[in-house]
């Protein structure tokens, strides 16, 4: 698209009711700074984005996060005033409503050339075979979204101190460069006690899942994205894509109807909202435009960035061939191709150019008459006027994209169509304008000779049926104009006095949400409950002793231990017996200590061996925690051989010190330091985790050959449990209790809440009831010693892992 300067209305901006921080990779002007004197000079940027929200910034007193586009070794405090007689959007953009972002010249080239447009564009155009996946790339592109986040934060900072501002401000994030920041400005507003509300838009197409989850950090951008209260696309396509990637990546729970994905124990709503032109603008330009066609031959317009989404190559070759196939039209009719010059310092880049150069030349070689030339090529920015004056004048034009995420340039064309008669749109199914406009022709790129016959319709088209085409869409354009697009943001977000149409929170987890179960456990499989305890079946709570399993949960567990086919383990982290008091259940399998410690339903006992050297170390390192860190609210839970930092009532400014400090004296002592819920846990460094527990106690529960006769449901809430999770990959279903806003999780499914378990249970109840109960389905016997022996060295122990006393084996 070629951008052009507009000066927009900012009526709409009257109503409304919240400060806007808009975020984007560049401000809405760029630096520059005078070799000579050494001053700043600004210069206006274009395009939609800044058409739309600059006048709303301005008349709100709001604020833009960006990039200046210059690097400057030290902060920008002296940021020019724009010129006087500027009339562009930006004019009335104070300085001090800019907040600048740097980086590091090469950090900010990896970022933006090596992970925006080295991985993002090719991928998010559903082009992976040029996309580059680099971590190096990748961790510069999460540092400067962190940059971002911390300016954001001042924006914010500066936005609440003003006497006169008591609405909540909307911070908007935009594009493909900023999807991580949402997460950091939203923890450290929460901290802070800055109130706001987070929004993202992509300017790009957002992928299917196939081509999505090919990015090795698709969990984090997806999370990062969710970390807004609303994320808009252009299209309800892309909004789709982006809901089932949620749902089968990160296992959240979905609202396909309603567009929204519960995340973070919030209902985020996804926005299909269509970006659109300064219609009116762009009717006066072609209104002043002067005359520059003297022919009679037929136009064919092309204006596009010399980019491979652009689909240029294809466009020559469906030309190419419609002269071939209808030879009528030489020397009657004309490509113009425009191909505004896009990355020439890339190699992928300039090898487009040379191909394109090289079939220009050959096709005008093959046709070309004396009189006339079948393509005219431009490549070079062309001025307002002009393009306005190509986009009237232009019998057909063509807006075939390989992929494109809206295409303005279609929209555009329609609104500087004021002849008469009008000419004829040719878009791609293939971009967002496909899908909107659909009175134009649509055209496969990918398909030549089905291309070369669209162009031949459209050159040959009724003229009644071009002015009722063009009419309509002119109509739904001068309609939905970048104005109505700006409106429907504001309206989505609550920020003017409009309701927002449909749903926008989830409902309630359901008994039936479950439902999809059925086909995994059916009729004839017996089911093992594996449960964690603290956050999974009881709500988290201050204190360890405070975390009460609802006695709506235990009487589910206690009905469900009672069928003949269902199995139930508790698995936590406290120790065995502390686990087995709070469950107060009789008849199940208890594991404590993360597993080192495993109580069978019979009674008997296995506890995994401490190393040696370990033994006498965890009361030092007990006391040396108390005498360091034990202040502020921070207490030791000691758990035998494992001890639990605990710093949940600590003040937040207070922890990061504290953390580290634990962490660092936990090592020291030998010990491995693992994160929890505001704690942080001390154990041994042996190999065992709830992971190999939840084997071990499958194997002692149903025999060596346990997978194929049983089906397992695996539900926990940290990282702890992430080790079954793990090691049951494919064999059973899991579900994550998480309420917070970046988790890398291996479940297949994330819950909000301990309530949602509980329905989770109440579901497998009603499943089961359902069941005829089957004679000896699960019987109790002794062991021979040789299957002991045998599962001992299936799971790498040593013989004295098991303590004295019977193991029996629940068959």
């Amino acid at each position: 698209m070629v951008e052009t300067e507009i000066v927009v209305s900012q009526a709409d901006s009257n109503y409304v009711k919240n400060s806007l921080i808009v975020v984007s990779n560049r401000l809405p002007f760029v630096l520059k700074r005078d070799s000579e004197t050494g001053k700043l000079t600004r210069i206006a940027s274009a395009g939609g984005l800044v058409t739309a929200v600059c006048p709303v910034v301005i008349k709100g007193n709001g604020l833009w996060v960006g990039w200046p586009g210059i690097h400057s070794n030290e902060p920008l405090y002296d940021i020019p005033e724009s010129d006087p007689n500027d009339l562009t959007p930006t004019a009335g953009l104070k300085s001090s409503q800019v907040v600048c972002v740097d980086a590091k010249p090469d950090i900010f080239d990896s970022y933006y050339n090596g992970c925006c447009n080295g991985t993002f564009w090719p991928l998010f155009h559903s082009m992976p075979g040029r996309a580059s996946f680099k971590e190096g790339h990748w961790r510069n592109y999460v540092k400067v979204n962190q940059y971002f986040a911390e300016k954001t934060l001042e924006a914010l900072e500066r936005c609440h101190q003003r006497k006169n501002n008591s609405s909540v401000p909307i911070v908007w994030i935009h594009d493909y460069h900023l999807m991580l920041a949402a997460n950091w400005i939203r923890e450290k507003a929460e901290q802070k006690e800055l109130p706001c509300q987070l929004a993202f838009f992509l300017h790009i197409p957002f992928p299917p899942w196939d081509i999505f989850r090919l990015f090795p950090w698709a969990d984090e951008l997806l999370q990062g994205m969710l970390g807004c209260d609303m994320v808009g696309f252009h299209i309800r396509d892309y909004c789709l894509n982006f809901v089932d990637c949620c749902q089968r990546n990160l296992g959240c729970r979905v609202d396909r109807k309603n567009l929204l994905v519960e995340h973070g124990g919030r209902s985020v709503r996804i926005r299909p909202l269509p970006i659109g032109i300064p219609f009116d603008r762009f009717v006066e330009l072609a209104q002043g435009a002067k005359k520059i066609f003297e022919t009679k031959q037929k136009i064919i317009l092309g204006v596009d960035r010399l980019d491979y989404t652009k689909g240029l190559v294809h466009r020559l070759k469906a030309f190419e061939m419609l002269l071939e196939r209808h030879p009528e039209h030489i020397g009657k009719v004309s490509l113009l191709q425009i191909s505004v010059p896009s990355r020439t310092d890339v190699k992928e880049y300039q090898d487009l150019k040379e191909e394109m150069d090289q079939l220009v030349g050959r096709i005008n070689g093959r046709f070309t008459t004396a009189n006339w030339s079948p393509i005219r090529y431009i490549y070079g920015c062309v001025g307002q006027d002009e393009l306005a004056a190509y986009y009237r004048e232009a019998d057909v034009a063509l807006v075939t994209p390989l992929r494109d995420g809206m295409n303005l340039v279609a929209k555009e064309f329609v609104a500087c169509q004021i002849n008469s008669p009008p000419g004829v749109l040719i878009v791609s199914p293939f971009a967002g304008a496909g899908e909107m406009m659909h009175e134009a022709l649509l055209s496969n790129p990918y398909e030549i000779g089905g291309a070369a016959d669209v162009i031949h319709r459209a050159l040959t088209m009724p003229e009644d049926e071009r002015v009722l085409r063009m009419s309509r869409l002119r109509r739904r354009e001068m309609e939905c104009d970048v104005n109505y697009w700006m409106r429907s943001f504001l309206k989505a977000m609550g920020s003017i006095e409009e309701d927002e149409i449909g749903t926008t929170v989830m409902q309630p987890v359901s008994v039936n949400d479950f439902d999809y179960l059925e086909s995994y456990i059916g009729s004839n499989f017996k089911l093992a409950l594996l449960l964690d305890y603290d956050g999974t079946l009881a709500p988290i709570a201050p204190h360890p002793d405070l975390a009460v399993l609802p006695p709506e949960t235990k009487g589910v567990i206690q009905r469900l231990s009672n069928h003949s086919d269902v199995f139930v383990a508790v698995i936590s982290g406290r120790n065995v017996e502390n686990v087995k008091r709070m469950v107060g259940i009789e008849g199940i399998t208890y594991a404590g200590n993360h597993g080192l410690e495993i109580l069978h339903a019979d009674g008997s006992k296995f506890v995994h061996p401490m190393p040696i050297q370990f033994e006498g170390k965890v009361s030092h390192l007990l006391k040396a925690l108390q005498e360091s860190l034990c202040r502020d609210g921070a207490w030791v839970e000691n758990k035998g051989p494992l001890l639990t930092f605990h710093y949940r009532e600590t003040p937040v400014n207070l922890r990061e010190p504290m953390i580290a400090k634990a962490k660092k004296l936990i090592e020291s002592f030998g010990f491995n330091a693992h994160e929890a819920h505001c704690a942080i846990e001390a154990k041994p460094p042996v190999q065992w985790n709830k992971g190999r527990a939840s084997i071990y106690i499958l194997r002692t529960a149903f025999g060596v050959d346990w997978s194929e006769r049983i089906k397992i449901i695996y539900a926990g809430d940290d990282d702890t449990d992430e080790d079954a999770m793990v090691a049951l990959k494919g064999m059973a279903a899991t579900f994550r209790v998480t309420s917070s806003q970046i988790t890398k999780t291996s479940a297949e499914h994330r819950l909000p809440s301990p309530d949602s378990i509980l329905t989770l249970l109440q579901w497998v109840e009603r499943h089961f009831m359902r069941r005829k109960p089957r004679a000896n389905s699960l019987t109790y016997r002794n062991k021979n010693r040789d299957l002991l022996t045998m599962m001992q060295m299936s799971i790498d122990l040593t013989p004295n892992t098991l303590s004295s006393g019977s193991d029996d084996e629940v068959l």
